[in-house]
Formats: structure tokens, sequence, C-alpha cells
């Protein structure tokens, strides 16, 4: 009867009756102060359609991701715990790697399964996938380079016999209806993937025009004609199109969206190249995403669904310093706004992010919160709006921030870990931030929010209880109370080697 119900009147009719959507929109390679309304002084770059879902909703200042970089961020996204637990003790998936998420953890998508969900997953795996490539034929695949290979017909057959077969291990093995992406997008395969199987066999070389000068960065196998500019354009209509069908469902739908931009490769549409007016692709690049956000939200406001949708918006580490940071600077557009860093780096630039959410009717609109808050809290977070709990050997890293979009002004954690790509790692205790590194580095992020003064000498004693309480997290197995867990592996210590890296403070 409800089903029949849903045909004859509007969807927002039944907002009351049925739990909220989830819309999750992460940006690649999106820095702190790329986003105007974060970096209003020293940022240059108009995104719109980011500052309006900031003035409709909640702001938050201290929101990390897991990592410098995008698998382990992403790991920790989907399941609540922190990447170096698995196997991925630094760096990320390599091409052609195999899952890190295991075949039985829970992800937000497999939890929203359990209450109903529709699930749907559009745009950048990178958490890797068990392909079907035979051991004698991996070189083909994870190190091709065209010059050494004799016979190109051979390597056209085995491209084909691979990419003619499902694809296990990936996004609809992990808790997800459905997935439209494209994987890398500088990665090969250069081909969108439909669930567990590519859309086409890539089965061509991929031209060698399209490598470097931060467009695709490995060479492989590609669909005949394959274009870089058309993949925002083909996930946001994606989105769009799940957003408008999904809405008309009975059932709440999570949609976990994880752009493949402003990420190289820098494939600018005409109509956006020279838009930023900073005469850089990157820049011009992230005026696009913030298009394609919007053309997403007008899609969620046009399906009458917006009011019963929380919407998070996040990144997934900082701006890449290696499309042009300095050329940027120079005309004072700073991508890390006052912090310390980019990309891979152990410092806030690398891992602090945009981080809002819109909730209707439950989130008080253009409000701020300068709590702590962490990528790995969404599992949490979504549990309590569910009204489920947690098993004890899931989201060990996961605290709820359910109270803080609510207004309360209480921290709803006082610690976090977040890691440089070596793997070099820092901890946060309230205002203060411990740096794993020979020699060790401490800051008070209260009043040096740049990190500027390495205060480890004069506070020993707190670096002592800082660097033990590191321990007793990796120990425990998790950081939330709860029964002890293990790890996959055995947790690499730092510092190991003296060798980190590390960058110097930004201006």
């Amino acid at each position: 009867m409800r089903a029949l119900l849903c045909l004859l009147f509007p969807v927002a009719l039944f907002a009351a009756d049925r739990p909220p959507n989830i819309l999750i929109i992460l940006a690649d390679d999106l820095g702190y102060g790329d986003v105007r309304a974060y970096n209003p002084t020293r940022g240059k770059i108009a995104t719109p359609h980011i500052d309006k879902l900031i003035t409709e909703g909640m702001r938050f200042t201290d929101g990390h991701s897991s990592s410098g970089v995008c698998s382990p961020s992403r790991y920790a996204l989907l399941t609540g715990r922190y990447h170096w637990r698995t196997r991925l003790q630094n760096g990320i998936v390599g091409v052609f790697g195999e899952p890190l998420i295991a075949p039985d953890r829970l992800t937000i998508a497999s939890l929203a399964k359990r209450q109903g969900y529709r699930t749907a997953a559009i745009g950048k795996w990178h958490l890797g996938w068990d392909w079907p490539i035979a051991n004698g034929d991996k070189a083909l695949f994870r190190s091709y380079k065209e010059a050494d290979r004799a016979s190109p017909e051979t390597d056209k057959a085995t491209w084909q016999k691979v990419f003619t077969q499902k694809i296990p291990g990936g996004p609809t093995t992990r808790g997800f209806d459905t997935y439209f992406g494209t994987d890398v997008p500088n990665w090969p395969p250069f081909c969108f993937i439909e669930n567990n199987q590519t859309i086409g066999v890539p089965d061509q070389a991929l031209p060698k025009a399209l490598l470097g000068n931060n467009q695709a960065s490995l060479p492989g196998p590609a669909l005949a004609e394959w274009k870089l500019e058309r993949i925002l354009p083909a996930l946001t209509a994606r989105a769009c199109a799940f957003i408008d069908e999904a809405a008309r469902k009975p059932e709440p739908f999570l949609l976990y969206l994880p752009l493949t931009t402003p990420h190289t490769p820098l494939a600018v549409n005409e109509e956006w190249k020279g838009k930023s007016g900073l005469n850089n692709a990157a820049a011009d690049l992230i005026m696009e995403t913030d298009a394609a956000v919007g053309q997403v939200l007008v899609a969620l406001e046009k399906s009458g669904a917006a009011n019963n949708t929380l919407v998070l918006f996040t990144s997934d580490n900082g701006f890449a310093s290696y499309v042009g940071v300095k050329e940027l600077e120079q005309q004072g557009h700073y991508p890390s706004g006052p912090l310390r860093g980019y990309k891979t780096s152990v410092y806030e630039g690398g891992h602090r992010e945009p981080f809002i959410v819109r909730w209707p009717g439950k989130v008080t609109a253009a409000s701020t919160c300068d709590q702590l808050v962490h990528h790995a809290d969404l599992i949490a977070t979504l549990a309590e709006i569910w009204g489920t709990a947690l098993p004890p050997e899931a989201g060990e890293d996961s605290f709820s921030f359910l109270p803080l979009l609510k207004g309360s002004q209480q921290p709803t954690r006082d610690h976090a870990v977040s890691c440089a790509a070596a793997g070099t790692p820092s901890l946060r205790l309230g205002q203060w931030k411990y740096i794993a590194t020979q020699p060790a580095q401490l800051y008070d992020l209260g009043n040096d929010l740049g990190e500027t003064k390495n205060l480890a000498d004069s506070q020993a004693s707190r670096v002592t209880a800082m660097k033990a309480q590191l321990e007793k997290i990796i120990m425990a197995g998790r950081s939330t109370p709860g029964t002890p867990q293990k790890n996959d592996v055995k947790v690499r210590r730092f510092p190991a080697s003296g060798k980190e890296a590390t960058t110097p403070p930004t201006k």
C-alpha cells in the first residue's frame, strides 16, 4: 500500500516517516584554503556552491582525514577505523592493487543497508579490487612500458582476457548496491567501471599525449578515444540521475560521491579554462568541481528530497603542491590557508580539511563548530542517527559527532591520529599536537595554528605522555571505549629511521 501511495503523492510528504537520506561528497586534493568561505582573506578562487552549502549548514574548522593522501583517508571514512591498523602503513593502494577493506569489515554502506537503505558509490574508489590478472601477466598491468613491449597484439589479447571478466572485491562487495566510476582517474584502466565490470574493453595503450603534464600519471590499457575531460561531467550526471531516481523510491538512500577532482588529471573542460583568472589549471578545476557540487545539490533540491537529506562535504587530503602552489601563492591564493604543509604532509595542511554538514531542520544554518572531528567519525554518527549500536569489531576509531550537529559545545573526541603519506603519525590531544619524528615535534595549535614553534624541548613531559597515549591507542586496536581489538598487522612505530619527510612553514 505504501509503495502505491508513494506513486500518488510527493516524496516530501513522507519525509517524517523515513530516516534521512545521506549524501557524502568527497573532493580529491581540495585544500583547506581552496574553499573561499574557509579562506576569505587569502583565497582567490570562487567557490559559490560550496560556500552556499556552508551558509545553509555547519562549518567545522577542525575536521581531519586519516592521512595526507587518498587511499588511507577513504578507508577511514568508510570504516571508522584508522588506516594504519591495516597493511597500508604508508602510501596508497598501488596500481591494480588488492582490496584494502576486508570482506567482513562493516562500512557506512553495509551499515546503511541493515537500516533498509539503498546505497550507491559514484566516483573514485582507489581501495583495491581482486583484479582477475594471472600471476604471469601482472607486469603487463602494474609496470607497463610500451617501449619495452615486443608484441602489442599479445598485450591487447591479454587485456581483453582480463577486462571481459567480472572484477570481484570492489564497492558492490563492501556494502554498495551499485557503483559507477573510474577507480583511479590518472591510472589504468582508462575506462568507466559499472558495478563489477568495465564499460567497454580497454585494450589500447593510452596515447602518450595524455601522459605527464599533470594529466594521466601511468601508462596502460585504455578505451579507444578515451577523454580525461569526460570523467567529472559523467560522474556528476550519474549522481544527479541516481538522486532523481532514488528520491522516488520508498526506502531512503545513501550516496557516496568521491569526486575525482581537483586531483590530476587536470583535464579542465573548455568552459572552465581560465575562469579562475590565476593562469593555473588546478584553480580552474576547483571552480569546475564547485560547479559539479552545485549541480548535484540542485538535483537533490529538484528531487524533493533535500529537506530530509544530510549532506556532508569534505576532502580526502590537502592541496597537491606540485600543481603550481608557488605560482598560486604569488598571486595571493594560499591553498592551505593559514596552515603549514600540503598533500602528503603530517602538518595541518596535509589533513585538516573543509568539513561541512547541512541537515535542514536539524543543523543550524550558517553555524560554525570549532570542535575536533575526524572522517572516521562518520560511521558512529550515522549509527547514532539510526539508533543502532556498532559491534565491538567495527568503527574502532569512530566517535559520533551528532551532539555537535545538535549544537553542543562539548568535545565529542579529545584526541585523533592523522598521518603523513610516509606513515609518520601525529596525535592530537586537545589543542596539543605531537608528531612522532626524531627529534620530536610538539605544537600548541590553540596559539600556533601554523605550527611554527616546536615546543617539544620545553614540554618534555607532555611529549612523553602523548607518545605513551599513541602507543596505548595502537596496542588497544581501538581509540574508542570498548573491547580491545586486533590490528591486522604489526603496526610500524615512529620515529623509524629519522628520515620522515617534513616541510618548511608556509608563508
